[in-house]
């Protein structure tokens, strides 16, 4: 057992395990016809999973697997958070300005240009302008784990977003799209489900375990936790894969061309705010946060609003995104780490970019 969550914790073998996982999504998709089928919002599979209405159908089974795949990436970086940190974290306003400017003052244009530039149909267009509206609330913390970075400031991060995004969305959507409605609670009732169990879960694990045995016995538990996360990321790259496998093997044109513009969106997002995180002497660990929460997308709520306002075909777009921001932003985590000795001077982290579970240990 040991040496099985030595092999997950590899980060060598990490892009093997992401492309199978792809993999198996894509054959489970094409096998099942996803496509077909009418998907059950997770938020609204979970509600009726509480009413005891809900009904087993392969749609709604299939519709849970992102928001159980997200908590169990979530929970074991939630199991580090430290009260303390978190309010060291708060009194960071560099940091804080850099995530504002780049979510709120860049961000949507720069999607906007690319997707002007790089996509031709207006629905597809439409789709890529919307990802591009709101920062991620959820797995920004997980890259930011991965990366050996400041988890309590991402989380702090994070939550402001997601106070924040709930005020401008609108705003934005009408400003770069038009007349836009949708439900603002989604945003609302996103943030509990993909922020708030995780962290909740995460920090009564944290006190439970150190009152009883100390910080000797949380770290006795971070190798499962680091395996656990990496697991829940593997799933829930199986399940998005899945959602469109079909789709995706009958028309690659459609990923190729959303491919192109949301991978220079998140190379170039993340290189210049880690730039200036390092040119602004931010330590490392702030650096990697600040650029992974200025640089990942709330794909959650683009599916939202895009299934609820426009087109399947607007839909389609925010689905793909994902398929393509996870590989990207995994692939970014690498390369923070590879830079640091670079950027930031010292020693790459013990085992960077070919860590062991130390890597995946929160600071």
């Amino acid at each position: 057992m040991t040496r099985l969550l030595a092999r997950l914790e590899d980060f060598r073998l990490l892009p093997v395990f992401v492309i199978v996982s792809m993999a198996i999504g894509i054959l489970i998709g094409n096998a099942l016809s996803i496509s077909d089928f009418t998907l059950t919002p997770p938020i609204d599979a979970l509600k009726s999973i509480a009413a005891g209405t809900f009904e087993p159908t392969v749609p709604a089974l299939i519709s849970l697997g992102v928001p159980l795949g997200l908590f169990a990436m979530m929970y074991p970086a939630m199991t580090n958070v430290r009260v303390t940190e978190v309010g060291r974290a708060v009194r960071s306003p560099r940091q804080l300005g850099v995530v504002l400017v780049a979510n709120y003052l860049v961000a949507p244009f720069f999607m906007l240009l690319l997707a002007n530039v790089f996509v031709a149909d207006p629905e597809l267009r439409t789709g890529l302008i919307l990802y591009g509206l709101a920062p991620c609330i959820a797995m920004v913390i997980i890259f930011t784990y991965l990366a050996k970075g400041n988890v309590p400031m991402a989380l702090v991060f994070v939550a402001l977003n997601s106070v924040v995004q709930m005020l401008l969305i609108p705003v934005y959507a009408r400003l770069l799209i038009g007349d836009v409605s949708f439900d603002v609670w989604v945003v609302a009732e996103s943030v509990v489900l993909y922020l708030g169990l995780p962290l909740v879960a995460g920090v009564l694990t944290r006190q439970t375990v150190v009152r009883r045995g100390g910080e000797e016995a949380m770290e006795r538990l971070k190798p499962g936790l680091n395996a656990l996360s990496i697991l829940g990321l593997l799933f829930t790259l199986i399940v998005m894969f899945a959602l469109k496998g079909d789709l995706i093997l009958q028309r690659p044109q459609i990923v190729l061309e959303m491919a192109i513009p949301m991978a220079i969106f998140f190379l170039v997002m993340f290189a210049v705010v880690y730039l200036v995180g390092a040119r602004l002497r931010f330590p490392y660990e702030d650096a990697v946060a600040v650029a992974f929460n200025s640089t990942g997308r709330d794909f959650e709520i683009a599916i939202a609003i895009a299934i609820t306002a426009f087109s399947p075909t607007v839909a389609l777009a925010t689905v793909v995104g994902p398929l393509i921001e996870v590989p990207v932003m995994l692939a970014l985590v690498w390369g923070a780490m590879r830079l640091r000795p670079r950027l930031f001077g010292g020693s790459e982290p013990a085992g960077a970019p070919v860590t062991g579970g130390a890597a995946l240990s929160a600071k």
